[in-house]
């Protein structure tokens, strides 16, 4: 799972960490003592935000309402040593609220009774395969698009897994080369644009969303391959052969990476 837990008091901070390694060992945690911070860095869906409620700059409930105004699935436990704040968690319908001194039985209990769950896959829209050569499909048909520069576009998007990726980055990972100047932004957009006109036409909207000066993909409109063996999935480790994204260059870094974790997995 993607987590992020955010209390100004450290110690507090180092013993979550400890006790999500032990619970979710194959997620990726991050950990805060500043709550605007969190805000800064928040550039892709999260699953579960464990939040203090009495902080500096500010509480743990309004930070909770800022990252649901971005991320309206994630689901928020509170971690406070005071019961007052109850009735404001049950506002925003928080997953959990957990009085401290707090054990790792308590946090993995809030985890395995959280609100809201990453649902099914199979039960997306728009199936992705990355294994091999980038294809899209919807209802089983391939992807049709106008320029290759978009549909390029779309699988750096996807690679990146929900983050954020701001103008530069996309012109020097789909225009390598090409000086960083609005033509250059002019044609990253044509490609967005393209895609979302693309994707409304097939009834699938808000698959590319805009936000922090850049864009990201909406990874829960996906059922992509790469995904599912990130998450594990045997079926997804056995298809594994190699090969990803292979007519794009941007790809090689996420292949290196997949390579380490499939010896991993091999137990090599």
């Amino acid at each position: 799972m993607n987590i992020i837990g955010v209390d100004d008091r450290k110690p507090i901070v180092v013993m979550l960490e400890k006790m999500l390694e032990n619970i979710d060992p194959e997620g990726e945690h991050r950990f805060y003592t500043q709550p605007l911070k969190v805000l800064e860095e928040l550039d892709k869906p999260v699953d579960v935000a464990f939040l203090d409620v009495e902080m500096p700059e500010m509480n743990g409930v309004e930070l909770a309402k800022k990252i649901l105004e971005r991320f309206p699935d994630c689901n928020i436990i509170f971690l406070t040593g005071h019961t007052e704040y109850m009735s404001s968690a049950f506002d925003i319908h928080a997953s959990s609220y957990i009085l401290k001194p707090f054990s790792q039985d308590k946090i993995e209990q809030a985890l395995l009774h959280r609100r809201y769950r990453t649902p099914d896959m199979s039960d997306r829209p728009l199936r992705v395969q990355c294994f091999g050569s980038f294809e899209v499909f919807v209802k089983g048909e391939p992807m049709r698009f106008k320029r290759q520069k978009s549909k390029e576009t779309l699988a750096f998007l996807i690679d990146r897994r929900g983050r954020v990726c701001d103008m530069e980055t996309l012109v020097c990972n789909i225009e390598p080369g090409r000086p960083f100047d609005e033509a250059a932004k002019s044609s990253i957009r044509v490609y967005i644009g393209d895609l979302m006109v693309s994707f409304f036409k097939v009834g699938i909207e808000r698959l590319i969303i805009k936000a922090q000066g850049g864009f990201a993909v909406n990874t829960a409109l996906l059922d992509c391959d790469y995904y599912r063996y990130l998450s594990g999935d045997p079926y997804s480790i056995s298809k594994y052969n190699g090969e990803y994204m292979t007519q794009y260059s941007f790809a090689e870094h996420t292949r290196a990476l997949l390579e380490m974790r499939f010896y991993e997995n091999m137990g090599l």
